[in-house]
């Protein structure tokens, strides 16, 4: 059976040559006798794993020495928690609401201290992101949070808020990997893999090192802990090595496939198609303003809920699959 095309926003596509170099490998990496799968993640072979991992994507978004790279369980929307706990020392934190992930990042924030909501774009649908130019972000606010991209939505932060000096937070998850990024800008810039980078299961957080502290909030779990995680370079128990395997990968894969400008230029390439397309149809509307228009995940629809039903079941017969997302239809439009 011949591979469809996969319009997944997570567990996503991820690149064939990647795929089969694992098959390959399945059952003797470079000589082990095991799969990576089986193997310690103790052992020496798994240790270079990892490590040449981190070197990788340090490489690929220039990440400065004094940010620490963690590979974490649990997803993005275990960050949700890990986020306040380990940063909450006045117990309030401002969020931007722009989506459903960021909303509920926010409502979980709410059981660990007070978390303010500076600005929204509930109003209409998330369909675009607020001016964040002049927020009213409170003077004991411990940081401020946003999810960068929106993969149900199709919206983007194109310019970062203005955090009047507090820390930023970001949930890169649908757009990480897609476009260089100035580390710099960010306290915190996290993401799960299974969009963009590789199985589901891997969180990966980028941390400056003065906020990975022990003074974190009563009760947080040692697990949940980044010093806990940082202190062990991401070993303090089993990591998801399969999953990290695979990333590691990727990121040698986008290397080699000229880095991060490379994979922005053929984003923008691609994502022009299909907004062009859209602006000019008679049948579908994008759904999102122009200015805030994602590269990774672009909705669009019909305004009649029979033709969108229609369109989603002749696409699946065409070879489409998962286009049904949130509006009629999320093309996901990744760099691989």
């Amino acid at each position: 059976m011949s591979r469809v095309y996969n319009f997944s926003a997570g567990p996503a596509v991820l690149p064939e040559e990647v795929l089969r170099e694992a098959a390959d490998e399945m059952l003797d990496y470079k000589g082990t006798g095991m799969s990576v799968m089986e193997m310690s993640h103790r052992s020496k072979a798994y240790d270079e794993i990892i490590k040449d991992a981190e070197k990788d994507i340090r490489d690929l978004m220039n990440i400065p020495d004094n940010y620490k790279v963690l590979f974490l369980q649990g997803g993005a929307s275990q960050q949700f928690a890990a986020v306040p706990m380990n940063l909450m020392k006045n117990k309030k934190a401002a969020y931007i609401i722009t989506g459903q992930w960021a909303k509920k990042a926010y409502q979980e924030a709410q059981i660990f201290g007070e978390a303010v909501a500076v600005a929204s774009s509930a109003d209409k649908t998330f369909s675009y992101i607020p001016d964040c130019s002049d927020l009213d972000i409170p003077e004991d606010a411990d940081y401020v949070y946003i999810c960068e991209n929106n993969t149900i939505y199709g919206t983007k932060f194109w310019q970062l808020p203005n955090t009047k000096g507090k820390d930023l937070v970001a949930d890169v998850s649908s757009c990480f990997l897609s476009e260089p990024v100035d580390v710099t800008k960010y306290g915190v810039i996290y993401g799960g893999v299974q969009k963009n980078v590789g199985p589901a299961g891997v969180v990966i957080s980028i941390i400056r090192e003065d906020l990975i502290r022990d003074d974190v909030l009563p009760g947080t779990p040692t697990m949940l802990k980044w010093k806990t995680q940082a202190d062990n370079d991401s070993l303090y128990n089993t990591p998801p090595c399969y999953g990290i395997y695979i990333c590691g990968k990727v990121f040698k894969w986008i290397k080699k496939m000229g880095g991060l400008e490379a994979m922005k230029a053929h984003n923008e390439k691609k994502a022009k198609i299909l907004y062009d397309y859209l602006d000019e149809s008679k049948l579908f509307k994008g759904t999102v303003e122009k200015k805030d228009r994602s590269l990774m995940n672009v909705p669009f629809i019909t305004g009649n809920e029979e033709l969108d039903a229609k369109f989603v079941k002749e696409s699946k017969a065409a070879g489409l699959e998962n286009l049904k997302g949130q509006n009629c239809g999320r093309y996901e439009s990744f760099h691989l």
